[in-house]
């Protein structure tokens, strides 16, 4: 399959810059896969389309504030973006500058501290050794919400580091929030249970492959990050007392899908587990989990829309995304989302 088949035109003030006033508030697409079916609502709606027995399952890792700014022996400044902790105190990270550092170059992080560069790797990639200070500690001091790179604006302390977070998030580890799920509110989750529809949660740390389009020409060229998860007893339980009876699986985001699918290719069903996974899902996939999924709008030609298309069919999902951006839909993170049933 091409890449260039999930290509779709956007323009670029349709990209959200800012969270919508409240969470519940973004507009939801709802999409019938039998049918064919479009529905414009609001995710507070959500309600409506769910039924009693279904289970709502969501990605509860939380963002942590990866990026930082350093300086350079020479003066000049380097953005990192802290990405996975190989062994303590040393991290696989982002980094850009206008000249790369040396090797053994230290880079120096506030007053205390500094990151020594190990290897220096392709697009961007490198490791640090990081000294005088714990990551945890040192980021949370000096490091800002890792933003995705279209949003044009610097980090707004206060706002992003309370809304690009869900409100469950509780696992630190990721670099970009699983996005679905920043539209649920208390109000909401409390709704949905009174419903018949309680949310059971995993952990998928998002990396930063989430951000990056597929360059190859052909899909199956692509090779997929893996990212690190863990799904606990009670969710599996879950899961599996849901499926006994005949209820829905609904996944809050394409990290939660990746998840539960991948689980359940390697055991069979879904089982408290934990590991990695680099599982790419793309058209044609038999699902075994999921239901039915809310999700965002994602960029063209990138592994987050290929997976929604496996879900939903290519053709049905983009004519549902011709429709959103002609109705004035808000894209990516910060944007609107679509409920497939």
């Amino acid at each position: 399959m091409r890449t260039q088949d999930f290509d779709y035109e956007l323009p670029p003030d349709r990209i959200a810059q800012e969270p919508a006033a409240r969470r519940d508030e973004a507009r939801m697409l709802v999409v019938e896969r039998e049918t064919g079916a479009l529905h414009h609502r609001r995710v507070r709606d959500l309600p409506e389309f769910l039924r009693a027995g279904d289970l709502l399952v969501a990605n509860n890792t939380r963002v942590i504030p990866a990026r930082v700014f350093g300086v350079k022996p020479t003066g000049g400044k380097v953005e990192i973006l802290f990405l996975e902790e190989r062994v303590p105190g040393t991290w696989e990270a982002l980094m850009h500058a206008s000249r790369r550092p040396k090797i053994g170059d230290a880079i120096r992080l506030g007053s205390d501290a500094s990151a020594v560069l190990l290897e220096d790797g392709e697009k961007g990639r490198a490791v640090l050794r990081v000294e005088g200070a714990a990551v945890p500690d040192l980021l949370a001091r000096l490091g800002v919400p890792p933003l995705p790179p279209y949003i044009h604006r610097p980090a707004r302390p206060g706002l992003d580091e309370e809304r690009y977070q869900t409100i469950y998030a509780e696992r630190p580890g990721a670099v970009a929030a699983p996005t679905a799920g920043l539209h649920f509110t208390p109000e909401l989750l409390g709704r949905l249970d009174a419903a018949g529809v309680p949310m059971v949660f995993l952990t998928l740390h998002v990396g930063i492959g989430t951000f990056r389009p597929v360059s190859a020409d052909n899909v199956e060229e692509h090779r997929m990050e893996s990212e690190r998860y863990e799904v606990p007893e009670r969710t599996a339980q879950a899961v599996a007392d849901t499926r006994a009876r005949g209820g829905r699986i609904v996944a809050v985001g394409t990290t939660t899908v990746r998840t539960l699918e991948a689980v359940a290719a390697e055991h069979g069903r879904v089982a408290p587990c934990s590991g990695r996974t680099d599982l790419f899902i793309r058209p044609p996939f038999e699902f075994k989990v999921a239901g039915a999924l809310l999700t965002n709008f994602h960029l063209p030609r990138s592994t987050l829309l290929m997976l929604v298309s496996a879900f939903g069919g290519r053709e049905l999902v983009l004519r549902a995304y011709r429709e959103a951006v002609e109705t004035g839909y808000r894209f990516y993170s910060y944007g609107d989302c679509m409920l497939l049933v």
